[in-house]
């Protein structure tokens, strides 16, 4: 059982670079009730990649989901002000209309 949700949610932009990048973590459970830690990245607006790990302790997903968190905003990433609605974190199979 989770005792508190963890979300992240941060970008990378640099207009030079051509760079719009966006990195997401969430602590969660699975369907059989285990710790789950769930990442998900990629370039804004667009699809990306996810990645989910399981754990045995809600403490040993903390320890992964905080170094996580400090590689990423070491190498420049930011928490947007506002984190955007759950929508926009995936976008549509091909051939899915809005």
């Amino acid at each position: 059982m989770i005792t508190q949700p963890y979300r992240l949610y941060i970008e990378r932009r640099d207009a030079t670079r051509n760079m719009a990048r966006f990195y997401s973590l969430e602590i969660g459970s699975n369907l059989f009730g285990e710790i789950c830690l769930t990442r998900r990245w990629g370039r804004i607006g667009a699809r990306g990649q996810s990645a989910a790990h399981q754990f045995s302790r809600e403490e040993d997903a903390i320890d992964v989901f905080l170094d996580l968190a400090r590689r990423k905003l070491r190498r420049g990433c930011r928490p947007r002000r506002r984190a955007p609605p759950e929508k926009d974190l995936v976008a549509p199979l091909r051939g899915d209309r809005r």
